[in-house]
């Protein structure tokens, strides 16, 4: 839950899965679109179908009990390095190395690191350091002080050098110079067009194949012979968000009902919408009109 989102934002919807899957043969048990629900809001839904998928393959192929080397960790799905890495050092307190954003900050501007940290070799040298600095015993008491170093004092922008525990070690002349990254490329502008389509206090929904995959939203927005963009009509909800390297703005239409197609799309009740998983986009769209 924690990567690519923020302590604040993760910890209520940490306390929820574990209260409604407390363990790895719950969440096996569960079907992926109920671990979707739980997981919806927190976004990147990827992390959530690969946290199902572990869990089935922990209880069927290691009887429940999760891996503690970092070889087999990493065999998991969506378990790259530095998430096998944490794993060793904070659930089996093992003398490895981790680098995410907050030790990187710290590494890059202890070491002055003079090269892009998202390049091959910024990457390595940022391992190595890490490597190099790890301790043999309290690795987790270490790798948690450093990432509190990056959080609290080591800041992106007005570092708190002055009570800085190890600035008598530190060689950056500028911290707030590091670390060095390459240029992002820029933020492509999306238009997504959908569909809202009601009767009988039901509404219309499309099993996602792509982006949400496994999850309903309003389906794709259709005119006979016209392509959306061509038509006169107005939206009647609008919105924008953020995904990745893209700004979505989303536009929704109401549309009377032509042809469902069975395989994809279901009627649903307007009083089980909470109970399936809706991406936050979809689901504020769909509370807005029905208000």
């Amino acid at each position: 839950m924690l990567q690519q989102t923020q302590v604040a934002t993760v910890l209520p919807y940490y306390k929820k899965w574990l209260q409604r899957f407390p363990n790895f043969a719950a969440l096996a048990r569960a079907s992926e679109a109920e671990a979707l629900h739980a997981w919806q809001g927190l976004g990147y839904y990827a992390r959530a179908r690969n946290l199902h998928a572990t869990a089935k393959r922990v209880v069927d192929r290691q009887r429940g009990r999760f891996p503690q080397s970092i070889e087999q960790m990493q065999l998991l799905p969506g378990v790259g390095k530095y998430t096998a890495h944490a794993l060793a050092t904070f659930a089996f307190d093992q003398p490895v190395a981790i680098v995410e954003a907050n030790t990187s900050r710290v590494l890059s501007r202890f070491f002055d690191l003079r090269i892009p940290i998202d390049s091959t070799a910024g990457r390595n040298a940022l391992w190595n350091y890490a490597a190099f600095l790890a301790p043999k015993k309290c690795s987790a008491a270490y790798n948690s002080a450093l990432l509190d170093l990056g959080a609290l004092v080591c800041l992106p922008c007005k570092p708190k050098c002055g009570i800085c525990p190890v600035k008598k070690f530190c060689r950056a002349k500028n911290p707030e110079s590091l670390p060095i990254k390459r240029p992002r490329p820029g933020t492509q502008q999306l238009v997504e067009q959908h569909s809202f389509i009601s009767r009988n206090d039901k509404l219309l929904l499309e099993k996602s194949a792509n982006r949400w995959r496994g999850m309903w939203i309003l389906p794709a927005f259709k005119l006979d012979g016209l392509k959306p963009s061509s038509s006169r009509r107005r939206p009647v909800y609008k919105s924008v968000f953020p995904f990745t390297h893209h700004r979505v703005m989303l536009q929704v239409f109401r549309q009377r009902l032509r042809k469902i197609n069975s395989h994809r799309q279901r009627w649903f009740p307007f009083c089980k919408l909470q109970s399936i998983p809706i991406p936050s986009p979809h689901r504020r769209a769909i509370e807005a009109l029905l208000n």
